[in-house]
């Protein structure tokens, strides 16, 4: 169905409405947004001699929500100059301008009368065929349908984000009754393609898939929570990344959201799901209730779990006083246990059979969240996999319930269940005596999952748009103690490695070597990506800080040219390698993605060169990467100062992009040759396009460069004199000035006259001497130090 979005429009610019219109102009989509005109002219309006007729006036409150969430953190937009995208307006001047948008986006407050209202408007002034869809997250789809026009009918239906919607990848498509099968199977595709989201079809049913579950799971732990005696800090340790759950993990995820957003779901589902089992769980425990009353409902209001207090400190509410105290750091043997176990399935054996008070909250929380899940099939899904992908996707887990129960193994859970009276639907005895084990299973590459009403496995359906490399262990080619190679088909490898962090060491650079002389040698070429939540932290610090506290400089200086080989090896190798970043993507990781003939890097890809911080300057060809985009800047356009300063101060600062938008606008990623892939799980597949596309354009091995445009002693003046400056304001250290002197120096190609034509080797001599004079100072050692105790960079 071609069905190009040019413009949309977004009614109501709350929280939601002003972020989702943030994340349509992200992706360069105009945006109409728009929002009540006040009731009244505030006092300071009335002394600017505003008039109620003043566009300042009407549009107050869209403008305020917008500059809100721009100035929001973490940023709703990718980079600040999508905002040019957005017109704001009012209900009462600007409706009639949807006339002009392809899709209407409703965002309203959760009343039904309300949002009929706005759609008595919509349908007044849309055009014919212009989709309609609302953000509800509770409200029966199928009512807000009724009485319309067939071709408003027909064009309607839920598009559920969820909050922040940049960040979070759940986007639920609920579908009204007479809504067009394209128009769901469009908005299916275009959320998964354009707006990087895991979609997922739902049924209309209350709260549809994720919040059904995942305010369930709030209420569970609650549960779990007051029957052990536990507290708010204990809880949010015991729930947060050590789980596989975002950093915010319980009680901060509640703050967040908004506890008025919680309760109400909370309280509608027992009241719209009369027949749900669970019904008991979701009462409300007192705490819940007495801040409701006290209005303590999170950010929004200044405090709920949590209060801040000053600039820095941070308050925990104590449950049983409801009085706000110092935070605690809790202490579990059982997440002491298991805070060394990398692999989240391994981790969460570990959690489970814990001894302590930890180990009894996590199995009574997993038997809560089994029996529940295994009771919702067919009753909001028809598939298991929807309700893990919704619950990853909507709630920033990192594995959903059902896969997590294949990690514990499902025949021993359910026994353990069954002892402790929990109940659990009849399908799952029923596949374990047919002799399935698992929810899922993966066979020749392909993922299935289990399919009560056939009991047997299917296809996970959409496959072939997404490599993930974790499901193709039987596409294994090679692999070391670090690192696996896949054969991702149609002649193309790929590379993975499963570090710490996915940190970069003597193994991982091995693995780099031996699949590029692999895909040489076979294939067509290579793809470096990695799973896990970041692509890589960068190089291995702590070996670094070993090598350079025994001052083991002649191991220092192997490893150091070991990187810069490899670096070199990916940029002149006769066969494309591409690098698909996401996450973290720092240090060691940034040179990779610099050194690739192309990147391909998901949306939400945090890179940069922050080696400064440690005390050293990138050691792996990254200085020396920004020396010659600098020159190549200089002899195509004469720009050489203002240019090579920018490229230093991004370098000199350890500057991070926030997204890989931003990558483009300080120089890492290049217009042109990277690219982006807004659904994370599709930038591996796009990477191997990539690779093949170049290869079917008669790819050629580059030749090692020897003409790069250095500034020379000039332009080491310029750059002298701004750190000079720095250091005389106070704005930098003395250690400071002496990386910022050496980092510069290598940048301009040395103390050399003129401006001469260098070679790349002549620049990564000096990149490496630098790197490694740096190496032998004490303050560099105090900064290593400190970030591998601490996890802080230090100035000193």
């Amino acid at each position: 169905m071609n069905r190009p979005i040019r413009k949309v429009a977004v009614l109501g610019s709350g929280v939601m409405g002003s972020r989702i219109a943030c994340h349509f102009a992200g992706i360069g989509v105009q945006v109409l947004l728009l929002d009540i005109v006040p009731p009244s002219l505030t006092e300071a309006e009335q002394a600017k001699g505003l008039q109620p007729e003043s566009k300042q006036f009407r549009n107050r409150i869209v403008n305020d929500a917008l500059a809100a969430t721009l100035k929001s953190k973490p940023s709703a937009v990718y980079t600040k100059k999508v905002a040019g995208h957005i017109t704001t307006g009012n209900f009462d001047d600007d409706m009639k301008r949807i006339g002009e948008c392809d899709w209407v986006i409703e965002v309203v407050v959760e009343r039904l009368d309300i949002k009929q209202k706005v759609f008595d408007q919509v349908e007044k002034y849309r055009k014919p065929g212009t989709l309609v869809t609302t953000n509800t997250s509770g409200i029966p789809v199928h009512l807000m349908s009724e009485g319309r026009s067939d071709d408003f009918r027909s064009n309607f239906c839920g598009a559920h984000f969820f909050n922040p919607p940049r960040y979070l990848r759940l986007l639920e498509i609920i579908p009204a009754p007479d809504t067009k099968p394209e128009v769901i199977s469009f908005l299916m595709d275009y959320g998964d393609r354009f707006l990087g989201k895991t979609t997922v079809l739902c049924k209309d049913t209350p709260a549809f898939i994720a919040n059904r579950v995942g305010v369930f799971g709030f209420m569970a732990v609650f549960k779990a929570m007051q029957a052990l005696g536990l507290n708010v800090d204990e809880v949010d340790a015991l729930t947060g990344p050590i789980l596989g759950r975002p950093k915010s993990a319980t009680f901060r995820t509640g703050d967040v959201v908004g506890l008025d957003t919680l309760v109400h779901v909370a309280k509608d589902l027992p009241a719209n799901a009369p027949n749900d089992e669970a019904k008991d769980i979701f009462r409300m425990p007192p705490f819940l209730e007495k801040m409701i009353a006290n209005k303590w409902l999170g950010d929004k209001t200044g405090q709920g779990f949590y209060k801040k207090e000053g600039k820095k400190d941070i308050l925990t509410l104590n449950l049983a006083t409801m009085e706000y105290g110092p935070k605690q750091k809790p202490k579990f043997a059982t997440i002491d246990a298991a805070k060394p176990v990398d692999d989240l399935a391994q981790r969460l054996k570990v959690l489970y059979n814990g001894s302590d008070k930890a180990g009894e909250f996590y199995r009574q929380f997993h038997h809560m969240l089994f029996a529940y899940v295994s009771h919702r099939i067919p009753e909001i899904a028809d598939e298991l996999y929807k309700i893990d992908d919704a619950l990853k996707a909507g709630f920033g887990w990192e594995i959903g319930a059902f896969e997590s129960w294949d990690a514990l193994g499902v025949a021993k859970v359910l026994e353990q269940m069954k002892a402790g009276g929990y109940e659990v639907a009849p399908w799952v005895q029923q596949m374990l005596d047919k002799g399935f084990s698992s929810f899922y299973k993966t066979e020749s590459g392909q993922r299935k999952y289990y399919d009560p009403a056939t009991q047997a496995y299917k296809l996970i359906p959409g496959q072939g748009a997404f490599i993930l490399l974790e499901h193709l262990d039987e596409k294994v080619i090679w692999k070391s103690s670090a690192a696996k190679l896949y054969d991702i088909g149609d002649d193309v490898v790929a590379l993975r490695w499963n570090t710490k962090m996915n940190s970069i060491g003597g193994e991982v650079l091995e693995a780099v070597h031996k699949s590029i002389a692999t895909a040489e040698e076979k294939y067509k070429g290579l793809v470096i990506a990695n799973g896990g939540a970041n692509f890589s932290a960068g190089a291995n610090v702590g070996l670094i800080f070993m090598f350079a506290a025994e001052q083991e400089y002649d191991e220092l200086d192997m490893a150091v040219r070991q990187f810069q080989s490899t670096t070199m090896r990916m940029r002149y190798s006769s066969i494309p390698v591409v690098v698909a970043p996401h996450g973290l993507t720092l240090g060691g990781g940034c040179e990779m993605c610099l050194h690739a003939d192309a990147v391909q890097a998901a949306a939400e890809s945090y890179i940069g060169l922050v080696e400064v911080g440690v005390g050293l300057i990138p050691g792996g060809g990254g200085t020396k990467e920004m020396a010659l985009r600098a020159g190549d800047r200089i002899i195509k356009e004469d720009i050489a100062t203002n240019y090579l300063q920018q490229l230093f101060i991004n370098v000199g600062t350890a500057k991070v992009s926030t997204s890989a938008h931003e990558a483009f606008e300080n120089f890492v990623l290049r217009p042109g040759t990277d690219r982006i892939s807004m659904n994370p799980d599709r930038r591996i597949a796009d990477a191997k396009r990539r690779v093949l596309d170049m290869w079917e354009s008669g790819y050629t091995q580059p030749a090692p460069r020897n003409d790069i445009q250095v500034l020379g002693r000039g332009g080491l003046g310029g750059l002298m004199s701004g750190i000079h400056g720095m250091w005389r304001g106070n704005y930098i250290s003395d250690y400071d000035r002496l990386i910022a002197e050496k980092l510069a120096y290598v940048m301009c190609g040395g103390d050399i006259s003129g401006e001469p034509l260098v070679s790349e080797q002549y620049l990564l001599d000096l990149e490496r001497e630098a790197f490694l004079s740096l190496c032998g100072q004490k303050k560099t050692l105090e900064r290593l130090q400190s970030i591998l105790t601490t996890g802080k960079p230090l100035r000193n």
